[in-house]
């Protein structure tokens, strides 16, 4: 089975910055891409960013100039730098990646994958 692990939330306070790492374990033969998506409860999950296996990416209007997504296919992780963050920007952040993957004996499918989500708290 796949797994991501997520690490690298926290506290800061408005301007400040955090990186968001995810790391995916696993038999995985493909990156298609990941990315991140954010949630604030009683709210629906909203996309943050993407990067696809080749690099491409692309982010919400919310937070263009302020984060930058890194991908490492090789090593199946994705980064989220945060900069110049904002209390509208505290929610769980949760890892999201399409992989091709084993999930048993001669089973190799492309799945969508999600991790257990990491707050991230912007506040004075």
């Amino acid at each position: 089975q796949v797994q991501l692990v997520e690490s690298g939330g926290g506290l800061v306070q408005p301007g400040g910055s955090l990186k968001l790492s995810c790391a995916a374990s696993g038999i995985i033969f493909r990156v298609d891409h990941m990315g991140w998506y954010r949630q604030v409860p009683g709210k629906q999950r909203e996309f943050v960013a993407q990067a696809t296996g080749s690099g491409t990416t692309n982010y919400d209007d919310s937070v263009k100039g302020r984060f930058t997504i890194s991908i490492d296919s090789a090593k199946k992780t994705v980064d989220l730098q945060m900069n110049a963050l904002q209390p509208a920007d505290t929610a769980v952040y949760f890892c999201n990646a399409q992989l091709e993957a084993s999930l048993g004996s001669h089973d190799i499918r492309v799945s969508e994958w999600w991790g257990q989500g990491t707050l991230v708290t912007v506040s004075s």
